[in-house]
């Protein structure tokens, strides 16, 4: 059994007086009465150590973890999972100019190639029911193969819809080249455990978990973990640079926890996968389950139906149910290890009366496929010109000057550098919420 090392700190100076050092709130009066857990959240002091420079119980509580993950190091931070993707792409900027990433990349991918002058080249595997599969080897092979200025690759594994790349085969054409395998596993820290079937840490350089996304911990809590001693120096380096010196004592407390927690009761993760078999075979020929790799991500297509799953998500709001997104043909339910089986039927059932209400039969509407658009010019060439924002239906055969998609899941229709397509505006126009597109206009570098 681990023990929580941070929480347990935090528990035993809880009642220390808090009224002369940081944080503000001081843990008493109103704000107190509001969150009661205000007692726990300090600033580095000589009991709670430094998440900047650990010496004490944060060192030893990652230690821990990286024992348990299986990696070199790991290293907590309370920003997410996006500070551990900057942290690799600065890590690969020491290795050379250009990485290879998925067209459904997090928009912290994009970011970082930015920041750090990478220019990104662009794979994507086939489009499957409006979902992107995860490239094909063979052109990651050749890409690598003939160019030297190649650091790596970066890859979204699980991605939000749970495809599981095949990081095994990855792992072996990067290797054989001398190059990183970088993987953004933001919805797959729950891969750690159990089986560790299509889990990076078996086959990636260095990995980032956002383990709030599918453990019990605190929202922003993640992990940047590194196979391999000589990429440790420029992991710390990385993450410090991106990391806040102000991190929260409670969120570094519960990515401990996290971890600790399925190791000390694996039975969590049993029953959680048990009863979503059990759900999967309950309503098998009534209710589209689609087929992923990874259980946490339970899709329903609504097409098959008929039905709006934007209508459907409405209906189930008002019976207590959010799901997690609503893409215009699937609705997904985002599940993790302390998902009961409980949960599941309720689901079931209120789905069911939503499908068989014949008022939302015929509302389903044909969602807009993922258009390819044509990379004429480089990214970071595109980032040097000077820009203009005009109205999207005017933008057909422009060059994109900054990233326009749909969010969630924050992936990219047409990316800086691309010539945008009648059939991205066409995406565009008709997304629910976007990010990149503003009053209706997108920015496109000037003629």
């Amino acid at each position: 059994m681990y023990d929580y090392l941070i929480y347990s700190r935090l528990k035993k100076y809880a009642k220390a007086q808090k009224l002369y050092h940081m944080p503000g709130h001081k843990a008493r009066g109103e704000f107190r009465a509001m969150f009661p857990d205000a007692q726990l959240d300090v600033t580095e002091l000589s009991y709670s150590d430094n998440l900047s420079c650990p010496t004490g119980i944060i060192a030893a509580a990652q230690k821990d973890i990286a024992e348990i993950v299986g990696s070199t190091a790991s290293f907590i931070t309370t920003d997410g999972s996006s500070s551990g993707v900057y942290a690799m792409l600065f890590a690969a900027s020491k290795r050379g100019n250009k990485i290879i990433v998925q067209r459904n990349s997090h928009q912290s991918v994009w970011g970082a190639c930015r920041l750090f002058g990478l220019e990104p080249l662009i794979v994507q595997g086939e489009e499957k029911d409006g979902i992107l599969t995860p490239p094909p080897c063979d052109i990651i092979e050749k890409l690598i193969s003939n160019d030297n200025n190649i650091a790596g690759v970066l890859i979204t594994s699980p991605d939000y819809y749970g495809n599981i790349a095949p990081l095994d085969k990855y792992a072996e054409i990067t290797r054989e080249h001398g190059r990183l395998l970088l993987v953004d596993e933001a919805h797959g820290a729950h891969l750690a455990f159990g089986d560790r079937k299509g889990y990076a840490g078996l086959y990636a350089d260095m990995w980032v978990d956002g383990a709030h996304k599918t453990l019990p911990t605190l929202t922003q809590g993640a992990i940047l973990s590194v196979n391999g001693e000589e990429l440790v120096p420029l992991a710390e380096e990385g993450i410090s640079l991106f990391r806040t010196t102000s991190p929260s004592y409670p969120i570094m407390a519960s990515v401990e926890y996290g971890v600790k927690f399925l190791v000390n009761n694996p039975r969590f993760i049993q029953n959680a996968k048990s009863a979503v078999t059990a759900f999967r075979r309950e309503v098998d020929g009534i209710i589209p389950v689609v087929r992923n790799d990874d259980w946490t991500k339970l899709l329903i297509d609504f097409k098959p139906l008929g039905i709006s799953p934007d209508v459907a998500a409405a209906r189930l709001e008002k019976k207590g149910v959010y799901a997690e997104l609503s893409d215009g043909r699937f609705l997904l339910f985002y599940l993790s290890p302390v998902t009961y089986a409980a949960d599941l039927t309720a689901l079931k059932k209120k789905l069911l009366s939503i499908i068989n209400n014949k008022k939302v039969k015929g509302t389903y509407t044909e969602k807009p496929s993922v258009p390819m658009c044509d990379r004429s010019y480089s990214f970071q060439y595109a980032l040097r010109k000077a820009c203009e924002w005009i109205d999207l239906e005017d933008a057909v055969g422009r060059m994109c000057a900054k990233n326009a998609g749909i969010t969630p899941p924050c992936i990219p229709v047409v990316v800086t550098g691309e010539i945008i397509s009648a059939a991205a505006v066409k995406t565009l126009t008709s997304a629910k919420t976007t990010f990149g597109i503003k009053d209706g206009k997108i920015c496109v570098v000037k003629k």
